[in-house]
């Protein structure tokens, strides 16, 4: 097997977004948790290595990024991408910047490009600025982010806060212009010693006239907009063949551990609609009280008669508030440690259906779950497409699972994602 793209992405959600990009653009798509220990058995184009490297030290993520890069160089990867949010989730210190840096050097180039952008998701670029929606990123709710608070939307500046290399700007003059000026902005930039280039892009035309000008390119570092735009330059063309999952069956159930505005506005969009949803406390957790087992005793007889929701989803002041208590790091991974046993419980109450929302919670019920590899899917909704596992709590028998970043999906998600054909 020769994988035609290599990608490794800084968390789980973001791995199935990238994925889901590129089924749509017609690749075969596996995403693997971790870096495999063997080979694939599948025949795919492309592998999407998913890392829970985002927030951890930059030092450990570099590492863990060069360990994906060396599996999937051993796959015959003709071209790797890296990852990212597409609100550029990241600290003074990383991690895209340096591991960008470090897969640079791994691979001996001394050019890519940098940009979140990701049109679908209402999140753009221009002029160097990234939006959300119509806001800057740091107007946005981002500056609220309870582990990687973003408040400054000048990718060039934070990017170069990260970076020893030169960070330079294609704009969007160049971009409209298309291939042949994007390629030569490039060569300007490699002039002028410029070594990462944010780009500018605010619709899917920019990432289609973008892909081209970087089919040579041995590195692109990106949110999975620019996926778009890639397969065509291995004569890959859209196909629904690419989608295709077994037929989905089983129990439904929805667990959430994002704080995000548009995860506030899906979990109450769903207690509003009258189906069971409970919310679990992370003070109770800090006490000692068994709250997994609670919510899953909780769970048993109402699973049966349609989805349920189990979430610590909480508005930016009480998210603060136990954190206070807590400390930033324990409060995080107390709950994630939590939810996802209450999502391996109730996978083993029979649920073969599974929402998670929430990209450190995605890491976390994926590992706890026992899942090695995802097939994937159809799309819900742009970045967010189901997948097909399986799990050692499934007993044998294949999982659906689609993994929602915080940010991602509309108000109605989690009721709209079981009525999704697949």
């Amino acid at each position: 097997m020769t994988v035609l793209l290599g990608c490794i992405a800084d968390d789980f959600t973001g791995a199935t977004d990238l994925a889901n990009n590129l089924v749509r653009a017609g690749m075969r798509v596996v995403q693997t948790i971790g870096v495999p220990a063997e080979p694939l058995a599948a025949e795919v184009d492309a592998v999407v290595v998913a890392l829970k490297s985002r927030t951890i030290a930059p030092a450990d993520a570099v590492a863990q990024s060069l360990a994906a890069l060396r599996w999937l160089q051993s796959q015959g990867a003709r071209q790797i991408y890296f990852k990212y949010c597409s609100t550029f989730d990241s600290t003074p210190e990383g991690n895209i910047g340096p591991v960008t840096e470090a897969l640079m050097d791994a691979l001996g180039t001394d050019f890519t490009i940098a940009t979140p952008a990701f049109p679908d998701n209402k999140r753009t670029v221009f002029k160097g600025y990234l939006f959300a929606g119509d806001v800057l990123l740091n107007e946005s709710g981002m500056q609220n982010h309870p582990l990687t608070p973003m408040t400054d939307a000048n990718l060039v500046r934070v990017l170069q806060a990260q970076t020893r290399r030169k960070v330079g700007l294609i704009d969007h003059v160049a971009v409209a212009q298309g291939p042949d000026a994007i390629g030569e902005r490039i060569a300007q930039l490699r002039a002028e010693g410029v070594g990462i280039a944010i780009v500018d892009a605010v619709s899917n035309d920019d990432l289609l006239r973008l892909g081209p000008a970087l089919a040579q390119m041995p590195l692109v570092t990106a949110g999975s907009g620019v996926a778009i735009g890639l397969p065509a330059n291995f004569g890959i063309a859209p196909s629904f063949a690419a989608s295709a999952l077994p037929a989905a069956s089983g129990l439904r159930a929805v667990v959430s551990g994002s704080c995000s505005l548009a995860t506030n506005r899906q979990v109450q969009h769903f207690v509003a609609s009258g189906r069971p949803a409970l919310a679990i406390d992370p003070l109770r957790i800090a006490a000692g009280v068994d709250v997994a087992s609670e919510a899953l005793d909780w769970a048993a007889p109402l699973v049966e008669s349609g989805p349920v929701l189990v979430y610590s989803t909480a508005e930016p002041g009480a998210v603060k508030s136990v954190q206070g208590r807590l400390g930033i790091e324990e409060a995080g991974a107390m709950v994630e440690r939590t939810i996802a046993a209450i999502a391996r419980g109730l996978v083993g109450l029979g649920v073969r259906q599974l929402v998670v929302a929430g990209g450190e919670t995605s890491g976390a019920c994926v590992q706890a779950l026992g899942i090695e590899q995802m097939q994937i899917g159809p799309q819900i909704d742009p970045g967010v497409p189901w997948c097909h596992a399986m799990s050692d709590a499934a007993e044998g028998v294949g999982l659906h699972i689609a993994l929602k970043s915080g940010n991602f999906g509309t108000d109605d998600f989690f009721t709209k994602a079981f009525t999704v054909p697949r």
